[in-house]
């Protein structure tokens, strides 16, 4: 610790860290500088890609972005997939629900003993069924503006699924 402490301060490992050196209240760095000029701060920003300068530093040989490559999801397509990923978790979400509720029912009713991992394989079930929903519903909507989805979206799954690890 001494060793950290010294060298963080540029003090030689001997006896001149002692312990009223380390009560003392540490002076800070920008004080320091003569005719109280600041040093350069890099503030770190997190991206994608990791950590990088604040300062953008762009590579001479790489292309700007191709507004192009992702066109914006029109309104009434960005509707549509709401309302399937709405129905594809909220259906199992409220099953599972309503199935811990009856279960729950019938037990304190001494209709039915439940077992122990009933609830539990009802739980993993319905609101694993609920966490994917998220997915399927927004893979099963027709990305197309000008056609309707099927009422599963099956063959629009498929397309979509097709679609999205294409590589380009």
């Amino acid at each position: 610790m001494k060793a950290l402490l010294c060298s963080h301060h540029l003090l030689p490992l001997s006896s001149s860290c002692s312990r009223t050196f380390l009560k003392t209240k540490l002076q800070n760095p920008k004080t320091r500088i003569p005719n109280n000029t600041r040093r350069h701060e890099s503030r770190l920003q997190a991206s994608p890609k990791g950590f990088q300068s604040s300062k953008s530093t762009e590579k001479p040989g790489r292309p700007d972005p191709d507004p192009e490559d992702d066109p914006p999801i029109p309104q009434e397509v960005f509707e549509r997939m709401m309302g399937r990923i709405v129905v594809s978790v909220g259906t199992p979400l409220g099953l599972g629900v309503a199935i811990l509720k009856l279960l729950e029912f019938l037990k304190d009713k001494n209709v039915w003993d439940v077992p122990l991992w009933v609830p539990f394989l009802t739980t993993l079930v319905t609101f694993g069924a609920s966490a994917l929903g998220i997915a399927y519903g927004s893979l099963s909507t027709n990305l197309d503006p000008t056609k309707t989805n099927s009422v599963f979206g099956l063959e629009e799954a498929k397309e979509n699924w097709v679609e999205m690890w294409k590589e380009e």
